[in-house]
């Protein structure tokens, strides 16, 4: 049964789990002066190390905002953001394309392959922008549970949507980031292809200790989830456990999405 926490401004992972992300009093805003808009509002929120967490709320509720904040894809206006125990905010922009490389996965909507390359060189590009050899029994079993044997040598343009978007997960997971965070993995994709990549990133959790962070409005895609975030108005206002997509779904349309 999926349990229910209300929360004020902040929330923190409820066991004993170590962190792998938080946020301390993160502001985000965006504009000034009347055209001002506050897209995160003091939001304290930590994400466990082996836990597959999903960030939901309206659209406008600062989401995806929290989500690259959290991946250093963007810089807080205020508050702090820490992958381990390294603060983004101290880090110039040199020393977290680093940290972004070394520590942290991408799985994006859109997929972000490069069409003249071939499923494998995708795979392993970031690998290949670190001067890294990828670790082949670690790459061997990425493509075993994305089932992409037989397409390794395809290009994108030859692949599938499902397809394209299990090389990028297989990309995010082939360097063995401590944490990936997901923006929407499953937007492009039928439900056929995103119940596959579900499936694919709660096996990456459960039997290889992943670390997943994912943005998703869909109820179905929370469900593979060990925890829920929700946020509205750029605050965190409540969290799940266990969730299901009709308890995920009941939350939601209170929230009124």
């Amino acid at each position: 049964m999926a349990a229910i926490t209300t929360a004020g401004a902040s929330t923190t992972a409820t066991d004993s789990r170590p962190v792998a992300a938080r946020t301390t009093d993160a502001v985000k805003e965006y504009g000034k002066a009347d055209a001002m808009v506050r897209a995160l509002d003091g939001i304290t929120v930590a994400f466990g190390k082996g836990q597959f967490s999903a960030i939901m709320g309206p659209s406008g509720s600062g989401k995806s905002t929290l989500l690259h904040c959290l991946a250093g894809l963007d810089r807080l206006t205020s508050g702090s953001v820490h992958i381990g125990d390294i603060e983004l905010g101290s880090l110039n922009d040199r020393q977290l394309t680093m940290l972004r490389r070394v520590r942290v996965g991408f799985i994006f909507q859109s997929f972000n392959l490069v069409p003249t390359l071939s499923a494998l060189d995708n795979i392993v590009l970031p690998l290949t922008i670190a001067g890294r050899k990828p670790d082949a029994a670690a790459l061997a079993e990425v493509v075993r549970i994305t089932g992409l044997g037989d397409r390794l040598k395809h290009r994108p343009n030859q692949l599938s949507g499902g397809q394209q978007q299990r090389v990028a997960a297989a990309r995010a997971l082939a360097s063995q980031p401590e944490i990936i965070f997901a923006d929407e993995p499953t937007g492009n994709l039928d439900s056929r292809a995103s119940t596959d990549l579900l499936d694919f990133l709660r096996h990456a959790v459960t039997e290889l200790g992943q670390t997943i962070i994912m943005v998703t409005h869909d109820p179905l895609a929370a469900a593979h989830a060990d925890r829920i975030v929700f946020l509205a108005d750029g605050r965190v206002v409540s969290e799940m456990h266990s969730p299901t997509a009709d308890t995920v779904l009941d939350v939601m349309r209170h929230l009124g999405d």
